[in-house]
């Protein structure tokens, strides 16, 4: 019997598994980078164990750290979670082999899946050999790990040699392996996917199907079980498929089966040897608890010989520290509040006043909803984002809330080309025109218990400004003997903490928090402007700047001052969080500075580059 489980892992995935493992009464170990010391997987396990000698990005791929902290603190079983070693046959056997549990699948199982090659040729599909003009478009993909880490579509056969390298690169970092394979890149697929989970007495579940169609830079970001839309005679199929795929391995434990599904018919994909991100959604529709599940089958207890029925559905919402209109920039800095309405559930690694730093995945939380039906469940989650209090870096909220709102997505019509299509419908800036007022009126009273700036006579009208999803608005009121006063809005309430306005007969509340130059107002995000900007921060035309804190990797080839560049043409990459981020040229001009070499450390908003544009 298991009565002390380390958990491989760290953030979201290792709380989430902690829990399950309080209410089982098992005793808890976490494992932490020096980065994450203070981290909340680490405050809220019973013991935690720093792994030493190894920078924190690379911490959590020790597994001979892991295996004896383990060993140290007591431990008897070891949960990979997902990412870092979950699907490494190695570490799972190194873990079997100190006589511990391991929670998870047959290393033999993980050795035949876990390489996406190997895993195809299983299943009957070869990957492609020399690639022409006639595969195009193809996907370049890491052979180990997932994520979306060490992938890269290719629509240009040029482009393919440097593609490969960024890939391979990328996949080195994440996964400490390098190979990469090329297959066919199917457009405007929907991803579909099985959840199996197998016991050690031969019976096999496929517990339903998710669909994963929302995705960024080929990371999922919306998830919903079951999947919308599917024929009978398809998700049979795909059942069979999946079971197939299991029994093929002598699976035990949970399990996803992926795959593309295009014009009624589905390509496999690859088996991810490990529990999900977005296992939630399959938990909810079927009440079952996957973690739990594993729990009792690595102690060899059996399953039921069918699955529990399904009831309702359920939608998961990944809300990350990124900037969607800034190339899915990750994003930084203190969250210093993160809550959600009630009936939605929050699976989260952070808390209130964590700092979100540049090592690890931008992931803040997911927020799942469960309803009878799929529009309720849209509807209940898209709303209960919407009322969320998420105060500190930028994130995909309001990504999200449209997302789940758009035609498209509530009529089931999705495909894996959703964000490439709309994505800048969905990120152009569109605040409540009354948030900057709200943000003054509540700046100004607290700044002083008679509102600030009160007089006896007329003057001037008061004046803020500040910044709302790139843009600058500039907002002026004026203080009377009833308070304060601005044009065409009749201000109801204003302290500091709620500002309550009427425009047009309509009232509406604003929750106002405030920290330091970043203000909240329900849920639109503003910077407080200065009223007479530091020249010294301010940049020349065709500056560019660094969109969050990362290394440079390196250069375009032939990137000199001097040369001629074209606007959207790649001058650097920048790594942070284990993805790469290519850095463009802003306008068609001279390269008149470049002060970026790779292995640079910069930090967010460095000077890497001018572009003069060119005169019209």
């Amino acid at each position: 019997m298991i009565t002390s489980v380390l958990v491989a892992n760290r953030g979201e995935i290792a709380c989430r598994i902690f829990r399950t493992c309080r209410e089982s009464g098992i005793r808890t170990v976490a494992v932490h980078s020096d980065a994450d010391e203070n981290a909340l997987h680490t405050r809220v396990a019973d013991a935690a164990v720093r792994l030493p000698g190894t920078a924190s990005a690379d911490t959590y791929l020790r597994g001979d750290l892991i295996v004896k902290a383990a060993v140290a603190a007591g431990a008897d079983a070891v949960h990979p979670g997902y990412g870092f070693l979950s699907e490494n046959a190695g570490f799972a056997r190194a873990v079997t082999d100190a006589g511990l549990t391991w929670i998870g699948p047959p290393p033999e199982a993980i050795e035949a899946m876990a390489s996406k090659t190997r895993a195809k040729e299983l299943m009957g599909v070869a990957p492609l050999g020399r690639v022409t003009e006639a595969d195009l478009p193809v996907l370049v993909k890491a052979a180990a790990g997932g994520g979306g880490r060490g992938m890269r579509v290719v629509r240009r056969l040029a482009d393919l040699d440097a593609e490969l390298a960024a890939a391979r690169a990328e996949a080195a970092s994440a996964f400490g392996d390098g190979e990469v394979f090329v297959e066919p890149y199917v457009e405007n697929g929907r991803h579909v996917e099985v959840q199996i989970l197998a016991d050690t007495h031969g019976t096999v579940w496929a517990l339903g199907t998710r669909d994963c169609s929302l995705q960024r830079r080929h990371q999922k970001v919306i998830e919903e079980a079951p999947a919308p839309g599917l024929s009978a005679s398809l998700t049979q199929d795909l059942y069979e498929r999946a079971v197939r795929a299991a029994r093929a391995v002598d699976y035990a434990g949970a399990g996803t089966v992926e795959f593309l599904v295009a014009d009624g018919k589905a390509h496999f994909l690859e088996m991810n040897t490990r529990l999900q991100v977005e296992h939630p959604v399959t938990e909810a529709v079927f009440g079952v608890d996957l973690v739990a599940l594993q729990l009792r089958i690595a102690e060899g207890h059996a399953l039921e010989t069918d699955p529990p029925p399904a009831r309702g559905h359920a939608v998961e919402a990944r809300l990350y520290a990124e900037d969607p209109a800034n190339g899915w920039a990750p994003q930084t800095g203190r969250l210093h509040r993160l809550t959600v309405p009630d009936g939605i559930r929050l699976d989260t690694g952070c808390t209130d006043g964590d700092d979100i730093g540049v090592h690890y995945d931008p992931m803040l939380a997911k927020a799942v909803a469960h309803a009878p039906t799929r529009a309720e469940a849209v509807r209940r989650l898209a709303g209960a984002l919407e009322r969320a209090a998420i105060h500190g870096p930028v994130t995909n909220r309001d990504l999200l809330v449209r997302s789940l709102r758009h035609e498209e997505f509530t009529s089931a019509r999705m495909d894996t080309g959703f964000y490439d299509r709309h994505l800048a419908g969905l990120t152009s800036p569109a605040p409540d025109p009354l948030a900057p007022l709200a943000a003054a009126l509540a700046d100004a009273h607290g700044r002083s218990r008679f509102g600030g700036g009160w007089r006896n006579v007329p003057s001037q009208p008061q004046l803020k400004r500040y910044a709302v999803a790139g843009e600058e608005h500039e907002v002026r009121y004026h203080h009377t003997r009833t308070g304060p006063a601005a044009d065409g809005v009749r201000v109801v309430h204003a302290d500091a903490r709620l500002v309550v306005l009427e425009s047009d007969g309509v009232q509406r509340r604003y929750e106002v928090a405030r920290y330091g130059d970043q203000v909240h107002v329900g849920s639109t995000r503003l910077t407080a402007l200065p009223r007479f900007p530091d020249p010294a921060t301010q940049h020349a035309p065709g500056s560019l700047l660094a969109p969050m804190p990362g290394t440079v990797v390196r250069v375009a080839e032939g990137l000199t001052e001097g040369v001629t560049v074209q606007a959207g043409q790649p001058l650097l990459w920048l790594e942070a969080m284990k993805m790469e981020h290519r850095i463009t040229a802003p306008v068609t001009g001279t390269l008149a500075s470049l002060n970026a070499e790779p292995g640079r450390q910069v930090e967010v908003g460095a000077l890497l580059a001018v572009v003069e544009g060119d005169a019209e």
